[in-house]
């Protein structure tokens, strides 16, 4: 151990005592896996290099599939289900995708040849109510386990974990309404997505409950900064005090759409997005948002694939986790 760093220095970081971080220096296997982290986070905050007693031998490869990197959910996503399968002994291959890249058929071809255990596939062509999802039965075929993230297709046929979208979209809703809204517009994706689906069917459940005699003001575009600018100029037009975005980057392009158009964010026009990802509490104003229960549904979804790789068959069911709406400056009451 390095002479300026004690087991003293390294049991007070990880709030543990002394002998906990020696039986964990030591390889013991008498000491639980959250402590186990607890005392190895400790060791990397302070500089300490790992013991070579303490490197895993890897138990196989484990493909992650995300989108693009540039939305900060997938990050979060990516990172949660890394931290995941390294702590259970497999190595994380990811691969990212990005507009006129590399697709996801041509990594699961990467991937199957370099042998990986099993392919976590997140926010992809599993959601496509329009696509091919031959792709995943051929996969399964060849004895590849598989799960997926955020919205299956009704004709997959895998293990799925995903948020509850439609909860999540009457939720913002019923908050615009406790607030006075009664002009409130949905910016949503493309509708052959899965995701969008939901959230539409929660905007209308939610409105049609609570304001019968209003339209629906629904508006598709793209999960971008530019497609919530577009949305809020469309919104805007059709009188909305509240929009309910699909994503956070679209939220803050509304925002962004709203100013241009001299409208003051919450004061004229009340925003909600969804994902909460960490940077979304320092926007301006803080962004009231759908928080999605990343570490949750990662846990739930690894847990899954390494029960497949070890030999058992998981159901092939989409399990939903419920949502938190987090309210902070971007949503006030209606003028």
């Amino acid at each position: 151990m390095h002479e300026r760093i004690t087991l003293s220095d390294i049991a007070e970081q990880a709030g543990v005592s002394t002998a906990t971080v020696s039986r964990v220096l030591n390889g013991k296997s008498n000491v639980a896996e959250v402590t186990r982290r607890q005392v190895l986070i400790a060791l990397d905050v302070l500089g300490y290099e790992r013991p070579e007693t303490l490197h895993r031998a890897s138990k196989g490869l484990v493909g992650l599939i995300v989108p693009e990197l540039s939305n900060p959910i997938f990050p979060l996503y990516a990172q949660e289900i890394e931290q995941l399968l390294a702590s259970g002994g497999h190595t994380p291959l990811l691969c990212t995708q990005t507009p006129g890249g590399t697709s996801e058929d041509e990594y699961v071809e990467m991937l199957v040849d370099r042998g990986v255990a099993g392919i976590i596939f997140v926010s992809g062509r599993h959601s496509d109510t329009g696509g091919d999802v031959t792709r995943y039965q051929r996969l399964r075929e060849r004895g590849v386990p598989l799960v997926t993230i955020n919205g299956n297709a009704p004709t997959i046929k895998a293990p799925g974990f995903t948020t509850d979208d439609r909860a999540a979209a009457r939720m913002a809703v019923d908050h615009l309404l406790s607030l006075g809204h009664r002009r409130i517009g949905l910016a949503t994706g493309p509708g052959r997505m899965v995701p969008a689906q939901r959230k539409r069917a929660g905007y209308e459940d939610a409105v049609t409950a609570g304001l019968p005699d209003e339209p629906l003001r629904i508006v598709e575009t793209l999960y971008t900064y530019e497609g919530g600018a577009s949305a809020a100029h469309q919104l805007l037009a059709q009188g909305c005090t509240g929009i309910v975005c699909s994503s956070d980057i679209m939220a803050l392009g509304v925002i962004s759409g709203a100013r241009a158009a001299g409208r003051v964010v919450p004061d004229d026009l009340s925003v909600i997005g969804y994902d909460d990802s960490p940077l979304i509490p320092m926007t301006d104003p803080p962004l009231t948002t759908v928080r999605q229960p990343v570490e949750a549904i990662c846990r739930a979804a690894v847990t899954t694939l390494l029960a497949s790789i070890a030999g058992e068959q998981p159901a092939d069911t989409e399990m939903m986790f419920t949502p938190d709406l987090i309210v902070r400056g971007s949503t006030a009451p209606a003028r």
